[in-house]
């Protein structure tokens, strides 16, 4: 694949078969629940383990993995950063970063630590000792050593799980810039997914062992292909519906007893069961009673608030709309509407903001039954 790797992985754990385009877009997010397989499949990608008989791992047309071949890392060329940093605490920071690097001069040796580590954002820690840096500091001193050799593929494990709350977001945005700046592909492993949305270009999702959806991160995110990956990546609203027909080119779901209208993704006929999904902030609340004039077609679902919980910046509310559902607001949203439990509002989503999901007929379903992902 001569614009980037194609991986058939099969081993204990993972069987997959990736095409990615690393020119599409220059960080590809592996992403899923723990257990799902995702370090093993970078370990397999990285030459770390050796995958099963029948795999092949290429990189712009060189075989890593297949039949007889099996390429170290250091001739496959690939950066590695893992959540734990693994630095060695008796070398200083700029021995950590060289290390790797025997084969150059001296000179040509410090040069390339101090441009990794300028790279990284971590010239302020040239001459300081391991044990004295902190989580983040050692994390940009792992990433200026895995970049010191001039990776062709920079593959991170998980690489913000490891640091407390506050400086894992201060470094999220961070990262994504240093990635983008160093010009070199990049496959990131997380399970989370505040992490996948700040970091990643396009994304794979892996259940299971198996890449069960693959391609740009929001469009995933937004528009998960089952309920599986839907859990996966926290689709806060999941919920079981009917196709009754058609409406003005949408579609027209009934849930419960209540009725919905979205934008049809396929032939569907009526009767057809699916899954209608939407993220709880594509969720606008509003008085009830107050309607305005929509400037799209959109849903607008009278019901009653059930719980109010703080999250950070954002408020999530819990209501009743003759299903249950899910919505994020601002903090200064809930003041100006003084969102409490038992209130009476106004659920506008719009229809593009629901995805229809098709799901196979289940014989004795009961229409009244509904899931609202955690």
């Amino acid at each position: 694949m001569a614009e980037g790797l194609s991986a058939r992985v099969r081993s204990k754990v993972v069987d997959v078969d990736l095409q990615l385009d690393l020119a599409a877009g220059p960080v590809t997010v592996i992403f899923g629940p723990s257990g799902a397989g995702k370090t093993t499949l970078l370990r397999c990608i990285a030459g770390l383990d050796r995958p099963a008989p029948g795999s092949l791992v290429e990189f712009e047309d060189q075989v890593w993995d297949g039949g007889r071949t099996h390429l170290s890392v250091q001739d496959r060329r690939t950066g590695l950063l893992f959540q734990d940093h693994a630095l060695f605490p008796h070398l200083s920071v700029e021995a950590n970063v060289a290390y790797g690097l025997h084969r150059m001069s001296r000179r040509e040796r410090s040069n390339r630590v101090r441009e990794a580590l300028a790279t990284a954002g971590a010239s302020h820690l040239y001459g300081r000792k391991v044990p004295g840096l902190s989580g983040g500091e050692a994390q940009r001193v792992a990433l200026a050593r895995a970049l010191a050799p001039r990776p062709r593929l920079l593959m991170l494990d998980e690489p913000l799980s490891a640091l407390d709350a506050p400086t894992r977001t201060r470094l999220r945005a961070e990262l994504r810039q240093i990635l983008l700046n160093t010009g070199v592909p990049t496959l990131v492993v997380t399970h989370d997914r505040t992490e996948a949305l700040a970091l990643g270009d396009r994304i794979v999702v892996l259940i299971e062992g198996h890449a069960r959806q693959q391609g740009l991160v929001h469009d995933v995110f937004s528009r998960p292909a089952d309920a599986d990956v839907a859990a996966a990546v926290e689709v806060e609203n999941v919920l079981p519906g009917r196709y009754l027909g058609p409406r003005d080119d949408l579609a027209v779901i009934g849930i419960t007893s209540t009725e919905v209208i979205a934008i049809p993704t396929e032939s569907m006929e009526p009767g057809d069961e699916v899954l209608v999904c939407f993220r709880a902030e594509e969720v606008a609340l509003e008085a009830a009673g107050d309607p305005h004039r929509p400037a799209s077609p959109r849903n607008r679902l009278d019901g009653t608030v059930i719980a109010v919980t703080v999250e950070g910046p954002l408020c999530r509310v819990e209501l009743d709309v003759g299903f249950h559902l899910t919505a994020f607001i601002t903090r200064s949203t809930r003041e100006e509407l003084e969102i409490e439990p038992g209130q009476r509002l106004s659920a506008v989503i719009k229809a593009p903001a629901l995805h229809l999901v098709r799901r196979p007929h289940v014989k004795g379903h009961e229409q009244g039954s509904h899931r609202s992902a955690p």
